[in-house]
């Protein structure tokens, strides 16, 4: 799973069907470059990529003005289950690595694209393992120097600590929000972001 494909299949979804310079004119006015690392080569490869596997196909050709011929891709419904499944793992999972921050980033740019109870669950749960890693690291914290670690060490562990702390502190908050009826969810009157231009209510 990665970031760009959840935020390419989001924003296709969105528009109910796009084609690559769309697609890219939306998530570069989003600065997705910045925070999720998604790079214009990168969407137009994304797009072929899933149309290969059938989460994408073609919906039409804009073959009017000038310049190159545009196909515009919609979701299959597998593609829209695809979208589901990876919007859950990268909300609800933990992961430390680049990657599970680009993804988490763009699970977030998608929230609203959830019913609330179901970010709530997702958040939840993702809280969960949020103080489960300040635990472990506040285990080295407290033996990291028993366990013959070099002194300056202890400085990394300090920062993680704070990562936990401020992760923990964030999502706490987010659910509160969500609790507190903020934000316009998919199962909530009006239009939420993300939702399809042409999704029955």
């Amino acid at each position: 799973m990665s970031a760009t494909r959840l935020l390419v299949l989001g924003v296709v979804r969105m528009y109910g069907s796009a084609h690559g310079y769309q697609v890219r004119r939306e998530l570069l006015s989003w600065s997705a470059d910045t925070w999720a690392n998604v790079q214009p080569g990168s969407i137009y490869h994304a797009l072929k990529k899933m149309t290969a596997e059938g989460l994408l196909e073609p919906a039409e050709r804009d073959t009017e003005g000038r310049g190159p011929d545009r196909v515009a891709y919609r979701l299959t419904s597998a593609g829209e289950a695809d979208f589901e499944r990876q919007l859950h793992a990268m909300l609800g999972e933990v992961r430390d690595d680049v990657a599970g921050r680009f993804g988490f980033a763009a699970a977030v740019a998608f929230l609203p694209a959830l019913t609330r109870e179901r970010a709530l669950s997702l958040l939840k749960y993702r809280l969960t393992q949020l103080k489960g890693n300040q635990a472990n690291v506040a285990a080295l914290l407290e033996h990291g120097t028993d366990w013959g670690q070099p002194q300056h060490v202890m400085a990394l562990y300090r920062l993680w600590h704070a990562h936990a702390d401020a992760d923990i502190a964030w999502t706490e908050d987010m659910i509160a929000r969500l609790r507190a009826g903020e934000y316009v969810m998919a199962d909530d009157p009006g239009p939420a972001f993300g939702e399809p231009v042409h999704s029955p209510r």
